[in-house]
């Protein structure tokens, strides 16, 4: 028995082993015994830690210090990064749904492409957006937009969804300013300009594959409804008849709508840019740096909509005070629940799987980009974060990259296919797979059969591109 408990703890098929019969449970309490996920999640967690054998002051803390334990850095560390910008997202949202600005931003769009082009329309919005705005980021931002683009639809809520996230999550692995590219150029010398090139290169044709393509034909595979509860409602007049000082006035252009949405864009744009091109340190940077931080930008987008689509048609407070009540009440389950997966990718992370199956793939002498790619399969199918993946992979391909005389196009699509391993297979140990299923009314087995495949389309489209490439140039 000793001898079995040590094999599961320090070997790496062991780890593999338990990581695996712990992914089964999870899904098995949630899928079938229809467990709530924020208490699955926080079971499964907390049993895989004990069975590994992690010391309890690691998991939970200490009776006088709790503050470094897994718990806590888990929960604390996604929701310390996305709380705010949730609420404010929401929040957000919410002022542009009931202003009527999403609706006619929305109409536009499905105007300009057509009903059969609604999954392209949204798809674009993704990609484009997902430039400068980080994964999450960006759906709290836009899916207010996927609810309207839904319900005037009248199709699932899938067919809608499914490109717009994969538009964002094709940006968020593949181009800078996002962490990991940027963090490849550096680890792996190679100039943002080829990763700009090549992350498009590869990437599109990955978008068009899993977004577009599969996006459309799953959507019309899971119905999926959008709930009332996500669409804020209008408010009620003083009696029948009547109607409130907004409902008369017409709705909000195109234009204005999208100047608030890009407030935020240009002010985090600016920042990332100003980081680049001007001294550290110095005063314009630090003004930069503080407008362009996710949260503020995204404050002043509210309070900018507040002013512009409430007060200045006729809104008073109390009403504006009341909408944000009423828009932010989804969001503590969303947020629970998005805290436990983190703890569960967090604790996976603590057992030491992903640097074992690292060091055993390394060793596997394969070629530099197919190695690259199974390693960051690897660490992200076993640990959730896709940055994780990607510096980690980085860090280890790194070496083996020096003296070969690769050229910057060569190093660029070495880059990509680790950028592509690092989102394949999104599932129960990433944020991102429950901020998925929470802000798109699905279930897990929904989320499986949607985002999942899509996530491990775009990752294997986007990787035969590069690797393709890679054969003429290496």
């Amino acid at each position: 028995m000793g001898a079995t408990v040590d094999w599961l703890r320090t070997t790496t098929p062991g780890l593999l082993v338990l990581c695996g019969l712990s992914i089964a449970i999870l899904l098995l309490a949630i899928i079938r015994i229809k467990l709530e996920p924020f208490i699955a999640l926080l079971l499964t967690s907390l049993a895989l830690a004990l069975a590994a054998g992690l010391p309890v002051s690691k998991i939970v803390g200490t009776p006088m210090k709790s503050g470094d334990s897994l718990l806590e850095t888990g929960f604390g560390g996604i929701l310390g990064h996305i709380a705010v910008i949730i609420g404010l997202g929401t929040v957000l949202g919410a002022i542009l749904e009931r202003s009527g600005g999403a609706d006619v931003l929305t109409d536009r769009l499905l105007r300009a492409f057509g009903e059969r082009g609604a999954p392209v329309a949204m798809g674009l919005l993704g990609l484009i957006f997902g430039i400068p705005l980080f994964f999450d980021i960006g759906i709290f931002v836009l899916a207010p937009l996927v609810y309207v683009a839904a319900k005037r639809g009248g199709g699932s809520l899938v067919r809608y969804a499914m490109p717009m996230v994969g538009g964002l999550s094709m940006t968020h692995a593949f181009l800078p300013p996002h962490p990991g590219p940027v963090s490849l150029g550096g680890l792996l010398g190679v100039s943002l300009g080829w990763l700009i090139l090549m992350g498009f290169v590869c990437g599109i044709p990955g978008f068009i594959a899993a977004g577009i393509v599969w996006g459309s034909w799953i959507g019309n595979r899971v119905k999926v409804e959008v709930p009332a509860e996500f669409l804020v409602a209008e408010p009620a007049g003083d009696g029948p008849g009547t109607t409130t000082a907004t409902a008369v006035r017409p709705p909000p252009s195109v234009a204005l709508i999208g100047g608030i949405i890009g407030i935020p864009l240009v002010l985090i744009l600016g920042a990332t840019f100003g980081s680049q091109l001007l001294q550290a340190n110095s005063q314009p940077l630090e003004v930069l740096t503080f407008l362009g931080t996710p949260a503020v930008a995204l404050l002043i987008a509210v309070l900018t909509a507040f002013y512009v689509l409430g007060l200045r048609r006729g809104q008073t407070v109390q009403e504006l005070s009341t909408l944000t009540a009423e828009s932010l009440r989804p969001v503590g389950m969303l947020l629970l629940v998005v805290g436990a997966g983190a703890f569960f990718g967090k604790v996976i992370s603590a057992t030491g799987i992903g640097s074992a199956l690292a060091q055993t793939m390394s060793a596997a002498g394969l070629p530099v980009i197919v190695l690259a790619y199974i390693i960051s399969c690897g660490l992200r199918i076993a640990q959730g974060s896709a940055t994780v993946a990607i510096v980690t992979t980085g860090g280890i391909v790194a070496p083996l990259v020096v003296g070969h005389d690769y050229s910057q196009m060569a190093l660029a699509l070495i880059a990509m296919s680790i950028a592509a391993g690092s989102i394949v297979l999104s599932h129960v140990n990433d944020g991102g797979f429950w901020i998925i299923s929470k802000f798109f009314n699905l279930t897990v087995k929904q989320t499986l059969q949607t985002w999942t495949v899509l996530e491990t389309v775009l990752s294997v489209v986007s990787f035969a591109v590069a690797a393709t490439l890679f054969a003429f140039v290496a």
